[in-house]
């Protein structure tokens, strides 16, 4: 990466915002760190991210509150049955010029108009009112009557959803899957934190926020982000990773075993810009493959598919990842 002096300093003075927000979050949001790294490195790398939990771990919390120690915009739309997609991307509305008596249509802006949405148990709509979001979270505009409609930059779609409770859930298509960039998976807090929890949210305080960064910041270090260099070596790996992913293509005996596809192109392309944003986030300028490692699982979990043995095992699509990775 090459950057002039001045460029270069302004650069360094923002990523060395990255850890203030991450420790302005932290007054609202215990633990949960590496939850809150990758929605960041999502957002750095200009994608989305699908993130999964069982009610109770505070996600529609954490998205707020990035949104709000980041300065931005923020818009929840919770997802049910009957969701329309006009009630996501908006509506033309018949209103009337008091001058001249004239009537007109008038296209009222849907809640996907924000910086930051979050798609709330995305699986409790139908696919039509799903597929709504094909169009925003691909080309960053919306299509209504014939007319485009760009949507705020930046732009970051966190859907939401339950691993338990399927009754009446319609499971996102394939297709729509592929287009999160990151999928992420939220555990339960340790005992430490559960403990630190219970005692910070049944009181009077309540934490007292400050905006560490602007919608303008990020754009900056999205421009910064696609600027730092990765070797020929590290892309030859990504590649490698994700052409393991394949049965046809592998030498690995448990995803042949347990597979019936891997990942595409698109799965390559995420990882290398995934790993520039976690260097940025960590204050460096070159990837390192620990960058790569580390990101293969939310990237990859949602781009294999196992075949029904595998479910009949119990195998999960972490546990091909972690053994295509050590070389089985």
């Amino acid at each position: 990466m090459t950057l002039e002096t001045k460029e270069l300093q302004y650069y360094k003075s923002l990523v060395s915002k990255l850890p203030l927000l991450k420790k302005e979050i932290a007054k609202v949001i215990i633990g949960q760190e590496e939850a809150i790294d990758e929605i960041i490195i999502s957002l750095l790398a200009g994608g989305h991210c699908l993130l999964e939990g069982v009610p109770g771990l505070a996600k529609t919390l954490m998205v707020k509150t990035i949104s709000e120690a980041l300065e931005m915009q923020f818009k929840r739309i919770q997802f049910t049955p009957d969701l329309m997609p006009g009630d996501i991307v908006g509506t033309e509305i018949l209103e009337e010029d008091h001058e001249t008596g004239k009537k007109f249509f008038k296209f009222s802006k849907g809640p996907i108009f924000a910086n930051i949405v979050l798609a709330d148990e995305i699986n409790r709509t139908p696919p039509k009112t799903q597929a709504a979001l094909l169009e925003a979270m691909q080309e960053y505009k919306v299509t209504y009557a014939g007319t485009n409609y760009d949507l705020p930059k930046p732009f970051l779609i966190i859907a939401t959803q339950n691993p338990i409770e399927q009754a009446g859930t319609y499971p996102l298509p394939e297709a729509q899957l592929d287009r999160f960039l990151l999928y992420i998976k939220l555990g339960y807090p340790s005992e430490a934190e559960e403990l630190q929890v219970l005692k910070s949210t049944t009181g009077s305080g309540k934490p007292t926020l400050s905006a560490v960064m602007s919608d303008k910041d990020i754009l900056d270090l999205q421009k910064l982000t696609r600027q730092v260099h990765i070797s020929d070596e590290l892309i030859e790996e990504v590649n490698r990773i994700v052409r393991s992913t394949r049965p046809d293509t592998t030498s690995s005996a448990f995803v042949k075993e347990w597979c019936d596809w891997g990942a595409g192109p698109r799965a390559g392309q995420a990882l290398v810009l995934c790993a520039k944003a976690r260097a940025v986030l960590n204050e460096r300028f070159a990837v390192i493959p620990e960058d790569i490692h580390t990101l293969a699982y939310p990237i990859l979990r949602h781009r294999i598919s196992l075949n029904f043995r595998a479910e009949a095992e119990g195998i999960a699509p972490d546990d091909v990842i972690k053994a295509m990775l050590s070389g089985k």
